[in-house]
């Protein structure tokens, strides 16, 4: 009598990322939370599983798998394909500036463009010795503002949301990271919780999604807070209240940096008059802007204006 075959097969971790790099380029499945290509995603979503470091996925290439972790693998894989979820949230796993974060449903995976310039603490644009209190403005899942307390170690830093759960997320990932003394969490709609405080920086990633492009989402960023995404017609309306209030909470040699990502077109063209400081990212995106306290300032009654 014959014995009854795995339904699983044994495989190497190389098997394992093809299958299933093939099964999403099948699927026509869209990245940006993270990776932006199928061989990416499925060597993430491997290394995850079996607890490999990203870095050292050629060195086990060809280590044997049991039937136990291909079939888990495979499992979450058929659930990314199925649910258009976001990778990050099945895995509850996000990478900012090289550090690691738990995430959910409850806030957006964490991808900005700032985390580009954070191991070299924004230099040479920000005087690192004179950073002593940052704010991270619309703080989600809380990974700038942790990212800042571990770069900047002698400051402490403010992450604020207008969303509970958000804040619900931040606080498992302070706690992760035991920056509880360092970090404080405000639940604040913007600036309106922050009466009376200055910060040598203030980085914001605020949600700069224009009307028509939240129409056309692709389904994975519909499991995304719309709340942290939909900013009005033009996708300024959440930048440019920040602008116009921003001097306000700066120290004298202070300086914002922001993302606004597409909606950085309709911001530059808003207020042509404003000299942005646009950066380049890694990837050649200029998508970050800086202004420091004096030029908003100068600005204020202009954005002021704007926001109205």
């Amino acid at each position: 009598m014959s014995r009854k075959k795995s339904a699983v097969a044994p495989r190497t971790v190389r098997d394992l990322v093809l299958d299933i790099e093939r099964r999403f380029k099948r699927a026509r499945l869209y990245f940006g939370h993270g990776t932006d290509n199928a061989r990416d995603e499925a060597a993430w979503l491997v290394t995850s599983v079996l607890a490999i470091p990203h870095f050292e996925l050629d060195a086990n290439a060809g280590r044997r798998l049991t039937e136990a972790e291909s079939t888990r693998a495979m499992e979450i894989a058929a659930t990314r394909i199925a649910t258009r979820k976001p990778l990050a949230y099945l895995l509850h796993e996000a990478w900012f500036a090289g550090h690691r974060f738990y995430v959910d449903e409850r806030a957006i995976v964490p991808r900005s463009l700032i985390g580009d310039f954070m191991a070299e603490r924004f230099r040479p644009w920000v005087d690192s010795a004179r950073v002593t209190r940052i704010l991270d403005l619309c703080t989600g899942s809380g990974c700038i503002a942790i990212a800042a307390a571990l770069a900047f170690p002698e400051a402490t830093v403010d992450a604020a949301d207008i969303s509970p759960d958000a804040l619900a997320v931040a606080r498992r990932n302070v706690d992760d990271y035991q920056l509880n003394r360092r970090v404080e969490l405000v639940q604040s709609d913007l600036f309106a919780s922050l009466a009376g405080r200055r910060y040598d920086l203030i980085l914001t990633n605020p949600p700069y999604v224009d009307a028509q492009d939240m129409a056309t989402l692709p389904p994975e960023y519909r499991h995304e807070p719309k709340l942290a995404l939909g900013a009005g017609h033009s996708g300024l309306a959440a930048i440019v209240p920040i602008l116009a209030a921003a001097a306000e909470y700066l120290t004298p040699h202070g300086v914002l940096i922001a993302e606004v990502g597409n909606s950085c077109t309709a911001l530059a063209r808003r207020f042509p008059q404003v000299q942005f400081k646009w950066l380049t990212a890694a990837s050649g995106d200029e998508s970050v802007f800086l202004l420091g306290r004096d030029k908003l300032a100068r600005h204020a009654a202009l954005f002021r204006a704007a926001a109205d």
